[in-house]
């Protein structure tokens, strides 16, 4: 009998990240954005995003819509959890968030945060708790906070098979020893950023967030750098941006930070929703015929 060529994968059919999207008719050429994807973007020069999600349905939509990268961010102490902070969230409130995400995203990379304490023990403390949201969480790479010091965290991750994306400029997690929520790498302090870049890179970091960075030292920052350099409040000339999706698409109520651009009005539509359904409700208009079953 005759040997016959085996079918093509999908990964050996489909097109590498960033030549174009993949038709809707053909699902099955999806292909999971890797971390060279991303360094193969930087060194073109092509800019991508970043944003966050929690849940299923939200990374549904965003991996559908194209975004190469979710975060599953800490963040989501104050805009899931209800707490006033990032401080208080766990690896166990974590873990099922990371697994939701990662289970509904078919094509984008999935990173997400260890929760403060969880890593800065130690690089064996950091290493055990980043094999947990691999394991658990499904995640495709964490995130931590902090530069140079957390050099040998970083190492130690990334020699255990699990990559890192550093965190740098405000570090949420730090928020009490920085004094607030200020702006990181002004005068005497943008050598001591760079120098976080440029040691956080060597340590073994796929990428490195900058957090309410000044835009000139972003800039330097990401010239200097072989890694992408993903912006959130560090101006335009990093080679991705990031937000938090509830405040990408106006879900979060109140003032928002400087950096942020509201793409959509979600809170007043999901507003209005709730309180024609309630009127519905009231006025007997619902449920309707259309929704009830006959006997």
């Amino acid at each position: 009998m005759s040997e016959q060529t085996p079918p093509q994968t999908s990964a050996e059919t489909a097109a590498p990240y960033g030549s174009g999207a993949t038709p809707a008719a053909a699902p099955n050429a999806l292909r999971r954005v890797r971390i060279p994807h991303l360094h193969e973007m930087k060194q073109r020069g092509e800019r991508w995003a970043m944003l966050t999600a929690y849940d299923m349905y939200s990374a549904q939509v965003f991996d559908e819509a194209g975004i190469p990268a979710l975060l599953v961010g800490d963040s989501a102490g104050n805009n899931v959890l209800g707490y006033a902070t990032t401080l208080p969230v766990t690896v166990e409130e974590m873990l099922p968030l990371t697994r939701a995400v990662a289970t509904a995203a078919r094509r984008a990379l999935v990173v997400a945060d260890l929760p403060f304490g969880s890593y800065q023990g130690s690089p064996e403390q950091a290493y055990a708790t980043g094999v947990r949201f691999m394991k658990e969480g499904l995640a495709h790479a964490v995130k931590l906070e902090g530069g140079a010091e957390m050099a040998p965290q970083i190492e130690r991750l990334v020699t255990g098979g699990v990559p890192v994306c550093a965190h740098i400029g405000f570090t949420p997690q730090s928020e009490h020893a920085l004094g607030g929520y200020k702006v990181q790498g002004r005068g005497e302090q943008a050598d001591a950023l760079v120098a976080d870049a440029l040691a956080v890179q060597q340590a073994g970091a796929f990428a490195v967030v900058m957090e309410m960075v000044p835009a000139p030292i972003a800039a330097r920052i990401t010239q200097e750098l072989s890694i992408p350099t993903i912006g959130i409040g560090a101006g335009p000339d990093c080679d991705a941006q990031v937000l938090v999706w509830q405040d990408m698409a106006g879900l979060r109520g109140g003032k928002g930070a400087r950096f942020v651009k509201q793409y959509a009005d979600l809170r007043s539509t999901l507003a209005q929703a709730a309180r024609t359904y309630a009127e519905d409700v009231s006025a007997g208009t619902f449920p309707g015929p259309e929704h009830s079953f006959d006997s």
